[in-house]
């Protein structure tokens, strides 16, 4: 089930939303962590990044549950200078290995997106590494690529240098 988290069930979903960045940083995900990531390093992150913007205006986090367990995430950050208030980004969409192909992503992009509406948002951005899996799925969601910045992000093993892509849509 999908849900946009409010900051009183936070507590109980972090957990799961630990294990879930956890997973994900271990398959490879360029999601601003480099492995070794330890679970005090996945907590920390929730705690410190995310759940002190949660109720605060032009913010939103979501979650898939499945069984309990948390399946897949997205944020939606519209807290942007005021030149640019009718933008929001889309960030960290994340599913767990075990869920994926099931639409899991699809549902959260449907959710964010319904949310920007709301909050009358024209544009939303994101970046994703260059060829990485989820850059076929956001094409489909109808995001246009502006554009590749090569050497973006140091690769989740150290190892290189990856591109990113960065991509829109107007809604």
């Amino acid at each position: 089930m999908i849900a946009e988290v409010q900051a009183s069930h936070f507590a109980r979903l972090a957990p799961g939303l630990a294990t879930l960045l956890q997973e994900c940083v271990a398959e490879g995900a360029s999601i601003g962590f480099i492995a070794p990531f330890s679970a005090q390093d996945a907590s920390q992150y929730w705690q410190h990044k995310v759940a002190g913007k949660l109720g605060q205006p032009r913010f939103s986090l979501w979650v898939v549950e499945v069984a309990g367990e948390v399946a897949a995430t997205v944020q939606l950050d519209a807290q942007t200078p005021a030149n640019q208030r009718h933008r929001g980004e889309v960030a960290k969409l994340m599913v767990s290995p075990r869920y994926r192909r099931q639409g899991l992503a699809r549902q959260l992009l449907a959710a964010l997106e319904e949310k920007a509406r709301q909050w009358q948002l024209t544009l939303l951005t994101l970046d994703t590494r260059t060829g990485d899996k989820a850059e076929p799925l956001y094409l489909a969601m109808g995001y246009q690529v502006a554009g590749c910045i090569p050497g973006f992000a140091l690769s989740v093993d150290g190892s290189r240098l990856d591109a990113t892509t960065v991509m829109y849509k107007g809604i």
